[in-house]
């Protein structure tokens, strides 16, 4: 086998994966390494299974609210069952498979940086093999939950991220730290598939990096459902006794809680602390800042890239496959000599906001600037917001059905700046927000992209008779 590639990607997650694809079409030889699952994080233990757990729960709320329809209870070890499938029972053969058909060469083992262009592989029978990049080294090794600093909490086992979505039962009690998207997805995930108590403990409000009325949604929709969440609340430490006992979160303020199992969600940190950054000179366990070329900065030469959440740039799967796709053309461009000017260097998508969805019930999904940050960042701002209950294929989805809208326009120019829905299923009308924003479509032309009636989507058209049109 030969051990000198074109381009070396470490990390063959979806944004690892997307770098040797598009470097391949390029003309470019390619090896991908990674020492877990080919896949990634996604695939296994975030988006895939999450979603395979939310989305019973989800129907189960739909069904409820259709006169005329009861939901039953849900079967737990179905959705598990279904959630194993989803993961492929954490079988990477078919994952490998699509690799090699690409085609690049699978490299299993960890990976690291030892000096310019070369990545040392280490398997687990202790078996090292040396690979040289001809061009690019491309970093795609993502990040892994931060656990704070709480005495008490390492010691008591907490679940992250990872078990939660891998949890082979479900909790009777749960205890939730945090209030983002991992915590509030996870928490209605497990509530609804059977632990009887659930809290979400949050030291501000749910969803706080979104619009204020998506977590106030949200947060109602929980107290209907019964999870109890506690905000302004700090823990001040952790016990847990007996291993896989109960165990007590004690706060700053109010009673402790106590649970079967305690999640910690309250953000990611990158998986870089044992990569090599510092035969580079780089800092070990640091995000690796990039140019819009993905291209890493403070490297000499120019070899080094980094994609996905290992840059820091936008935490999400769908982006960090995005910036793949960018980096892999240019990689390609540049060992050919070929202009890199590439569409996706002069007009970033991340520039105007990442889309995401929240996929709790009711969803969340937003795309580009909130209007605390337009504003900050100095544009002239009008906003514009709609009860989405008000549109007529909204009251036909089912009774009680609760949603709003809210558009950040920039005044100057009239396009839009950012939209955010809140509301059950709006998750797949993010996209037509998503163009025109990074289009910057024209109010005065979007008036003209008639909305099917009576769909959801009409809220389109109340949103811009709202503004005046």
């Amino acid at each position: 086998m030969s051990d000198e590639f074109d381009v070396v990607v470490v990390g063959a997650g979806p944004a690892g994966e997307n770098v040797a694809d598009r470097a391949v079409r390029g003309g470019l030889t390619a090896a991908i390494v990674e020492r877990e699952l080919a896949g990634g994080e996604c695939s296994y233990w975030a988006c895939i299974p999450s979603k395979a757990l939310l989305r019973p729960v989800e129907l189960a709320a739909e069904v409820a609210r259709v006169p005329g329809l009861t939901p039953g209870p849900i079967d737990t070890a179905a959705v598990l069952a279904r959630r194993d499938e989803a993961v492929s029972h954490f079988d990477d053969a078919g994952q490998v498979e699509w690799i090699k058909n690409v085609p690049a060469e699978f490299v299993r083992g960890h990976g690291r940086l030892d000096g310019p262009r070369r990545v040392v592989v280490t398997a687990k029978d202790g078996s090292v093999r040396t690979l040289t990049a001809r061009c690019a080294v491309v970093l795609a090794t993502g990040t892994g939950a931060a656990v704070p600093p709480i005495p008490g909490l390492a010691e008591a086992s907490p679940w992250t991220s990872r078990e939660v979505t891998a949890a082979r039962s479900v909790p009777g009690r749960l205890a939730v730290l945090g209030g983002g998207v991992v915590a509030c997805e996870m928490a209605q995930a497990m509530h609804g598939l059977g632990a009887r108590e659930t809290t979400v403990l949050a030291r501000s409000g749910l969803l706080g990096r979104m619009e204020p009325f998506a977590g106030e949604l949200v947060a109602a929709s929980f107290a209907e459902a019964g999870i109890t969440v506690r905000t302004g609340v700090k823990v001040t430490r952790v016990e847990r006794p007996a291993p896989g006992g109960p165990v007590t979160v004690h706060l700053s303020e109010g009673p402790p809680v106590e649970a079967d199992e305690l999640l910690v969600a309250t953000g990611r940190r990158p998986a870089t602390g044992d990569i090599g950054l510092e035969t580079v000179g780089l800092e070990a366990g640091s995000t690796v800042k990039v140019d819009d070329s993905m291209r890493a900065t403070g490297v000499s030469d120019g070899w080094l890239y980094a994609v996905g959440d290992i840059n820091g740039r936008a935490l999400l799967t769908h982006m960090g496959k995005y910036q793949a796709r960018v980096c892999g053309d240019v990689i390609a461009a540049r060992a050919k000599g070929e202009p890199d000017d590439l569409p996706g260097l002069r007009d970033l998508a991340d520039a105007y906001g990442a889309p995401q969805v929240v996929f709790t019930d009711p969803q969340v999904a937003s795309v580009g600037r909130t209007e605390a940050e337009a504003r900050a960042e100095g544009f002239d701002v009008r906003v514009v917001e709609y009860d989405l209950a008000k549109v007529t294929g909204a009251y036909l989805q089912g009774e009680g059905y609760r949603g709003k809208v809210k558009a950040v326009v920039d005044e100057r120019r009239r396009v839009l700046l950012g939209v955010t829905f809140a509301g059950p299923a709006v998750g797949e009308m993010l996209h037509s927000a998503t163009i025109a924003v990074v289009g910057e479509v024209p109010l005065d032309r979007l008036w003209h992209a008639v909305p099917s009636f009576p769909t959801v989507s009409e809220i389109w058209l109340r949103l811009l008779e709202t503004y005046g049109l």
